[in-house]
């Protein structure tokens, strides 16, 4: 299962956020925020492009019966474009993973927890982002759950910079990813039967954006701190 979550023009905003963080990493600005995070520069340019290219797979797990569904359509949302993929004759709702959305979030997150043996902030914060996200998350016809694109980097800077401001970026990180992926995502699942979406991908269309930019908030933290 393979489409881009974003219309092109959004998408190609992620991929020029990318590019700037490139570019700031070669010449040395930002490697220094990188290993407050808890990774090497090289290896968070990596993971960021993983994840630029990892939204467009999506892996199935599950299927909801569907009478109708939308196909080949772009879904407006809070200012942004979201795609419903090209569908023929497609069976109903399929419940599934996105790669870049979630997949690779999730290991990092697991792995800044080990690495920072912060559990207990990790789990407080992500408990908060989450409940905040599932408030603000909306069904939306033909994508599944959407959530406002600023929401969730917004809310874990602020919740990581009140919880644990010496590992602020990490903790923002991980309360961002995982914290949106439970909060808008997993908590939703029973909603989205009867909006009439093919693909419902936890942490694809509706979040993949929002996520994605929960980790650039956690580098300009790690930035931040570093002047501070």
């Amino acid at each position: 299962m393979h489409y881009l979550p974003l219309s092109a023009p959004f998408f190609a905003f992620l991929v020029g956020a990318f590019l700037v963080v490139l570019a700031l990493i070669q010449i040395g600005i930002l490697r220094y925020a990188y290993l407050r995070i808890g990774i090497s520069s090289r290896a968070a340019m990596f993971l960021l492009l993983g994840s630029l290219f990892g939204s467009y797979i999506n892996i199935p797990l599950a299927q909801l019966p569907e009478r109708e569904v939308q196909s080949g359509v772009i879904v407006n949302f809070f200012g942004m474009q979201y795609v419903v993929p090209q569908v023929v004759e497609w069976p109903g709702t399929v419940i599934a993973v996105n790669v870049g959305g979630a997949v690779i979030p999730g290991l990092l997150s697991l792995y800044l927890l080990f690495k920072n043996e912060m559990w207990f902030s990790g789990v407080i914060a992500t408990a908060i982002v989450a409940v905040i996200v599932h408030m603000l998350a909306y069904p939306v016809e033909g994508v599944g759950i959407a959530v406002p694109v600023f929401v969730p980097p917004v809310v874990t800077a602020l919740v990581a910079l009140l919880i644990a401001r010496e590992h602020a970026a990490a903790l923002a990180y991980v309360a961002g990813s995982l914290g949106t992926l439970i909060g808008a995502d997993l908590l939703n699942l029973n909603a989205v039967r009867g909006l009439g979406a093919p693909v419902a991908s936890i942490g694809g269309a509706g979040t993949f954006d929002g996520i994605f930019l929960t980790g650039i908030m956690a580098v300009l933290l790690a930035s931040f701190s570093r002047r501070a």
